[in-house]
């Protein structure tokens, strides 16, 4: 897949690459701290399973998103077989251009009465 300067041609990001690409945006994560903290994000409504999630930072990768991080904590708090990743400035921009997607479509939602404050749901 090639890579694409304007973050729009990326969009509508798909769900594992939403949550993998919002995970990074605090700063550089191994593997597993980014599977264990997409259930925390969704409310236990995603969750990536190992091969998935590797499967899509390969993705990532490729498209520019995703790099590959040269920071690593202190060695007395890590492990030499983790491979630690950090969103790019690419990513960066897709990630913020979806989330605003999302909201204005959350927005028209709510402007449609599908969503109510008093109930949380249509």
């Amino acid at each position: 897949m090639p890579r694409v300067s304007d973050a729009s041609a990326f969009l509508p990001l798909k769900p594992n690459d939403f949550h993998i690409l919002f995970s990074l945006t605090d700063g550089p994560l191994h593997g597993y701290a980014i599977a264990k903290g997409i259930p925390e994000q969704t409310g236990g409504q995603l969750r990536l399973e190992a091969g998935n999630l590797h499967r899509t930072l390969r993705k990532l990768v490729r498209q520019g998103l995703v790099a590959p991080s040269p920071e690593r904590p202190d060695p007395e708090e890590d492990d030499e077989r983790r491979h630690y990743w950090e969103i790019t400035e690419l990513g960066r921009r897709v990630v913020a251009l979806d989330a605003r997607r999302m909201r204005a479509l959350v927005t028209e939602a709510e402007a449609r009465r599908l969503i109510t404050e008093d109930t949380g749901r249509g």
